[in-house]
């Protein structure tokens, strides 16, 4: 028997799960990708579609640190102007910020055609989900937790850009990438978590604005107005989850989001060896 749903109910639910899954180290993309296979549509939301509903849980992030934002762009074009001889740290994060957006900016150029055509094969994504689970369980264990953003480098903002744009890869995870960078260098569970959510911000919303214009007019395997909606819906979800995942990071470690990365990667490599759902 043959399952029917709204394109609006599907839209629904995949905004609902990028809003949980964006800020989690666990991929978004990933689930997504997943979901789009075993909805009863069967079909692929593509990269345009998880680009402009990261909009949305973007947005969120706008607004949970909007203070944070505020300050660090008032220091940066203060320091842009004045030019003084050493840089405050919020000036400095600025700059870093920048610079750490550059590698996924220029990587994600080059790889347009990959990104959105043979780097979504769900046994990539599937690989990338265990392998950066364990990456990610390794770093939580060994780094040393004790550096707090204001000892943020250049060579340690370079290299945490370079792992953010590891993203790209359906699997990776933009938030998991970052923050095992960050815990391998040395800083705190919440450092590393607060940057990876502010070092997003351009990444993201350049590439969901460029997705967005580009696909304008042209034909959407969603439609636009479930897209809005599953927009919309990313964004409350997406706040509601920064508030929970920063006070859980406070007391708990990363175990649950290995263990079930890992979980997950086997279960759809299980489902694509025995024909349930297609690579492709």
């Amino acid at each position: 028997m043959t399952i029917t749903t709204s394109p609006w109910l599907e839209a629904a639910l995949l905004g609902l799960l990028q809003g949980l899954t964006e800020f989690l180290p666990v991929s978004s993309s990933a689930h997504l990708r997943i979901a789009g296979t075993l909805l009863p549509s069967g079909t692929d939301p593509g990269a345009a579609f998880t680009a402009i509903t990261q909009i949305g849980t973007e947005a969120a992030v706008l607004l949970y640190f909007r203070r944070d934002i505020w300050r660090i762009a008032v220091a940066w074009l203060t320091a842009l102007v004045k030019r003084p001889a050493t840089l405050s740290p919020d000036a400095r994060l600025g700059w870093l910020i920048i610079l750490g957006t550059l590698p996924i900016a220029i990587l994600g150029l080059l790889l347009k055609h990959q990104i959105e055509g043979g780097l979504r094969n769900l046994y990539i994504t599937a690989t990338m989900l265990i392998a950066f689970g364990v990456i990610l369980g390794i770093a939580d264990r060994v780094g040393a937790r004790r550096l707090t953003l204001d000892r943020l480098g250049w060579g340690d903002g370079l290299l945490l850009g370079f792992a953010q744009a590891l993203a790209l890869v359906p699997g990776v995870s933009r938030s998991g990438g970052t923050i095992s960078a960050a815990l391998l260098l040395g800083y705190t569970r919440e450092a590393a978590a607060r940057y990876s959510f502010l070092l997003a911000i351009p990444a993201v919303l350049a590439s969901g604005f460029f997705e967005l214009i580009d696909s304008w007019n042209k034909p959407n395997p969603i439609g636009g107005g479930p897209t809005l909606l599953a927009t919309v819906i990313a964004f409350g979800v997406g706040y509601a989850v920064i508030v929970g995942f920063l006070q859980l990071l406070r007391t708990r470690s990363f175990l649950p989001f290995v263990i079930y990365r890992i979980a997950a990667g086997a279960a759809v490599l299980l489902l694509l060896a025995n024909g349930i759902i297609a690579a492709r």
